[in-house]
């Protein structure tokens, strides 16, 4: 839970939040809760134009998975902490230059874990049982009743590929239903209940009477499942996919349909996606037997949405209030105490060497106490917040401002 600390040398009513694209109202109610009282939401994207226009007096802003905060809107953001991606991913995030402006963006990688794996059991069952093709007849009056090509899920096997949060919780659900669950990951992990780890995944393709996609968009992911994946699967198979639409070739996943080799799929991300809800949207895979698309809307629930929008304004208003970076894709993360009858010095830098000593050495010499030290670095900057003694001459905190390599410095409390 954030912080309850009103204590703050910057008072919150001057710290301007922005949040974009429809985030949930749990988000806007978190903040004012904890007395965030100059927030601005839009349900809209903004393009780049528009986010530098508003950017400038802007300290703490929530996005989804369209609005884009490049390194231009960055280096126009003077007085940005912190931002929240409201999704699982960060790719509209340049982190790089956040990292450097020392911005710390969070995310929310876990908040929508169940809706995804209950969307891939609900499609698991609906593509067994060709229910696509029934509901299709059965509104157009044809009465298509019988059991060619329908099956029970129960016994059959299901092939996880990439066992994370959620190809992991999806093991779960599908050994609930009966699934024998395999999973390939191209790191160790442990199975959850029975589910057997497969040592490469031509023999899970082999196996697999449902091959699920869980894994990140990466240059060792892009189009891993073509047409020489495709033959690999059993025949008669169905392929689903709520991971990344780069990880499938979507022009060999509808030639492989078209055979009849695989035998239907669930699709819920494509390679490239319109904008916004209600746009034009076209694939070569519209029109094809046995198949369920979907519009990315795989953790597209009210509860995901409400977890996503508390879990995510959470660290930024624990970011505010104690400095806490836990969960940071930019800044290191440190997870913080509250400390009273104290200032709190927060200070992130270049990793050089010397920067800490010197700061050290700014306030032994103003004869200020260190009540607690804290230090967390990666390869480029460094993340040092120092608990000090009320009473201090503020002439250090400018000499501390003016350290060799500072990036930003900021006094709490």
């Amino acid at each position: 839970m954030p912080a309850d600390n009103d204590d703050l040398s910057y008072p919150k009513e001057n710290i301007k939040v922005l949040l974009l694209e429809g985030i949930h109202p749990t988000a806007e109610e978190n903040f004012r809760k904890h007395n965030f009282l100059n927030v601005e939401t839009q349900d809209e994207a903004l393009s780049e134009e528009e986010l530098l226009e508003k950017i400038e007096d802007v300290h703490l802003i929530g996005i989804r998975s369209k609005t884009q905060i490049t390194e231009k809107v960055i280096s126009k953001a003077n007085k940005l902490k912190g931002i929240g991606c409201f999704c699982i991913g960060t790719n509209q995030v340049d982190l790089q230059a956040a990292m450097m402006a020392g911005i710390t963006v969070f995310n929310s990688p876990y908040s929508n874990t169940r809706s995804v794996a209950e969307l891939v059991i609900a499609e698991s069952i609906m593509l067994k049982r060709r229910i696509p093709l029934r509901d299709k007849k059965a509104h157009e009056g044809t009465w298509l009743k019988d059991a060619k090509d329908s099956y029970e899920v129960r016994g059959k096997n299901i092939g996880i590929i990439g066992y994370g949060h959620i190809g992991s919780q999806v093991s779960v659900l599908a050994e609930n239903m009966g699934f024998n669950v395999l999973f390939y990951d191209v790191e160790p992990k442990l199975p959850m209940g029975n589910a057997t780890r497969v040592e490469s995944l031509e023999a899970l393709l082999n196996k697999s009477d449902i091959v699920t996609l869980h894994v990140p968009a990466t240059p060792g992911t892009n189009k891993m499942m073509d047409a020489e994946r495709f033959t690999q699967m059993k025949k008669g198979s169905v392929l689903l996919n709520l991971s990344r639409g780069s990880v499938v070739d979507i022009q060999a996943l509808k030639e492989a349909i078209e055979s009849g080799h695989i035998s239907g799929a669930g699709i819920d991300v494509y390679p490239e996606e319109p904008e916004s809800s209600g746009e034009n949207f076209t694939t070569d895979l519209q029109n094809l037997p046995n198949v369920i698309l979907t519009p990315h809307i795989g953790g597209s629930t009210i509860e995901a949405q409400y977890n996503i929008g508390e879990d995510v304004s959470t660290k930024l208003i624990n970011l505010i209030d104690n400095g806490t970076t836990v969960g940071s894709h930019s800044v290191p993360p440190l997870n913080l105490p509250v400390q009273k009858n104290a200032h709190r010095i927060l200070h992130i830098h270049e990793n050089k060497p010397g920067v800490l000593s010197e700061i050290n050495k700014c306030l032994s010499d103003s004869d200020i106490n260190i009540l607690g030290q804290y230090l967390k670095t990666n390869e480029h900057i460094g993340y040092v917040v120092l608990d000090v003694d009320k009473e201090y001459d503020e002439q250090v905190i400018e000499e501390i401002r003016n350290v060799k390599h500072t990036i930003k410095t900021r006094i709490l409390y």
